[in-house]
């Protein structure tokens, strides 16, 4: 038979068929759009936590002193040559910085907290961390050697002080003794969580050097262009850094980056559930289909169709509701994500998604390869279905059919 009049009479069997085939195109066109979304949602998550784990002053690669880990003080530092720079190509590196990052505790006149005081130098700061993303009150700091602080919103309230107030900060030096000194406070931050707010002192890199009586700086923090470049960055850094430990974000970072895999397998289970149950409905529609024209079959066989042409229709015409369904749910999936396009408003559970490493906001990423492996994945979850109801057309003997 040739194969335009097979094709002509299996769109023709579609058409008898309406409501039944239309109920199974609809169900193949909302799994097939719900997992576009679901995957959209997912990597977006997945783009969002590693942007965050990068922001939130790791960086894609960073170099540190042997012990620091485990002791983050002054005592485990390093000197950076003057004039230095990472030995990586221009299109590799995005930008980069190094730190003063100790513990210390911040006096107001009212409290007394614990937190992380960071000497860094402001302006590359800002393109490499979360300071880049913040919204400010008051002044930013102007340069290395600003003897000023920034501070969060939720660290200024809980200490009952502002802009243009001084505070006290105390760490260890580097010689083991308590240091402490003044400093006024030049402007307030507020970021995507008040965990970053609370956790966090800025001053310029070398006002903390100074304090602390010390050259040296405490980590080395690269961000890089593309994160699949880490494991080449990393290993060129180590070639001159013989003596400091040098990690990628996820060797720094095991919680999220374990998190950060789980999403590809999220979307695998999703996806299998999804498509697992549309094939036990689509075989049950099949199998329906080829009981209701067990007579054409078996006249169809007795006037010399061949068993593997009687296969091949009842495939075709499963595979074309699966094509146009398939088709139609991504367009469908595909707008749907470009209605989310701004994202979702997540601020109402801010302090809950904080360690699951999410913003507020979360802004669904649609990407081309996952809309391939859909539409692959259907393709075959739907040939693999359309097989026992094929088998069970060719088991009909023509005789016995015609006479059912």
């Amino acid at each position: 038979m040739p194969i335009k009049v097979l094709l002509q009479l299996s769109w023709r069997n579609i058409w008898r068929h309406r409501r039944r085939n239309g109920m199974l195109f609809a169900a193949i066109l909302v799994a097939v759009a719900t997992v576009v979304l679901a995957n959209a949602l997912i990597r977006g998550w997945q783009v969002q936590m590693l942007e965050t784990v990068v922001n939130n002053l790791t960086g894609h690669v960073k170099v540190l002193a042997p012990g620091y880990r485990s002791d983050p003080s002054i005592a485990h530092s390093f000197v950076l040559p003057n004039q230095y720079r990472p030995p990586l190509a221009p299109g590799l590196l995005d930008s980069w910085t190094s730190r003063v990052r100790v513990p210390g505790v911040i006096l107001s006149e009212r409290d007394t907290r614990g937190v992380q005081l960071l000497g860094i130098d402001p302006a590359v700061e800002q393109t490499i961390s979360f300071l880049g993303d913040v919204s400010l009150e008051g002044e930013y700091l102007q340069d290395e050697n600003d003897r000023r602080v920034l501070l969060g919103v939720a660290l200024a309230q809980r200490l009952n002080t502002g802009i243009g107030r001084r505070i006290v900060l105390m760490t260890l030096g580097s010689d083991g003794r308590n240091r402490e000194a003044g400093f006024r406070v030049a402007g307030l931050f507020r970021a995507s969580s008040s965990g970053l707010e609370k956790a966090f002192v800025f001053t310029g890199r070398r006002a903390l050097q100074e304090m602390l009586n010390t050259e040296a700086v405490t980590e080395l923090s690269l961000r890089l262009a593309n994160n699949n470049d880490r494991l080449l960055a990393r290993d060129t850094l180590r070639a001159g850094f013989a003596q400091q430990e040098v990690s990628t974000w996820e060797e720094l970072e095991p919680q999220a980056a374990r998190m950060f895999e789980f999403a590809d397998t999220a979307i695998l289970i999703w996806f299998s559930i999804m498509m697992t149950a549309l094939a036990f409905g689509l075989v049950n529609t099949l199998i329906t289909a080829v009981m209701e024209r067990v007579r054409e079959l078996g006249m169809l066989r007795a006037i010399g169709m061949r068993p593997s042409m009687v296969v091949l229709q009842v495939v075709v015409e499963s595979l074309m509701i699966v094509i146009l369904g398939v088709l139609l749910g991504i367009g469908l999936g595909t707008l749907l994500v470009q209605l989310l396009a701004d994202g979702i408003d997540l601020s109402q559970w801010a302090d809950g998604i904080q360690g699951y490493y999410m913003s507020s906001l979360l802004v669904p990423r649609l990407l081309f390869s996952d809309l391939v492996l859909v539409a692959v994945l259907s393709m075959v979850f739907g040939l693999l279905a359309a097989a026992w109801p094929a088998w069970r057309a060719v088991q009909l003997q023509p005789l016995e059919a015609m006479h059912r």
